[in-house]
C-alpha cells in the first residue's frame, strides 16, 4: 500500500479534462492511500466557486463534486499536529544546484502544510503544482515529493 498525500492541484485534475487529469485519476485505486490535511476540502471548494464564476461548471456540477469528494476514501489530519514543521519548511534556506547558492522555499505555508504531512507519514506527496514541485524537488524533500506524471 503507498501512502500518498494529494493536493488540490491534483483531486481538481480528477474533475476536470485538462493535461494529467488520467494521471492524477489512477492514484484512486486499492494501491494507494490517499491522505491529507484537514484544510482540504476548504482548498477544494475554492477551486470550485472559481470554476463556477468562469463558467467551467454549473452551480448544480459544483454541488456534485462537492459531494464525491466527501465519498471518496480519503483519510485528513488536523492541521495543529503540523503547523510547526510547515512553518519550518516554509522558512527553510535551501541549497540550490551550485554549493554556493542558498534561496528560501519561496513555498505557501499552506503547501508546506501537504509536505508536513508527507513526512509525518513518510508517505509521498504527489503534486500538479510546477511552481512548489520545481521549489522543492531539489531540496532534502524530494524523497517525499512525485510530480502527478510519474
Amino acid at each position: 500500500m503507498n501512502i500518498r498525500i494529494v493536493d488540490a492541484s491534483v483531486a481538481a485534475k480528477w474533475f476536470a479534462d485538462e493535461q494529467f487529469a488520467d494521471d492524477a485519476r489512477r492514484l484512486i485505486s486499492e494501491d494507494n492511500q490517499l491522505h491529507v490535511p484537514d484544510f482540504f476540502l476548504l482548498e477544494m471548494d475554492n477551486v470550485l466557486v472559481k470554476w463556477i464564476r468562469r463558467g467551467l461548471i454549473t452551480e448544480p456540477e459544483g454541488r456534485d463534486v462537492r459531494s464525491v469528494l466527501r465519498q471518496l476514501p480519503i483519510y485528513t489530519h488536523p492541521t495543529g499536529e503540523l503547523r510547526d514543521f510547515a512553518y519550518f519548511i516554509a522558512n527553510a534556506t535551501l541549497r540550490s544546484r551550485s554549493p554556493r547558492s542558498t534561496s528560501r522555499t519561496g513555498c505557501s505555508f499552506y503547501d508546506c502544510l501537504y509536505l508536513a504531512l508527507t513526512a509525518l507519514l513518510d508517505g509521498q506527496m504527489v503534486t500538479a503544482d510546477r511552481r512548489f514541485y520545481e521549489a522543492m524537488s531539489t531540496g532534502p524533500f524530494d524523497k517525499h515529493l512525485l510530480w502527478v506524471e510519474d
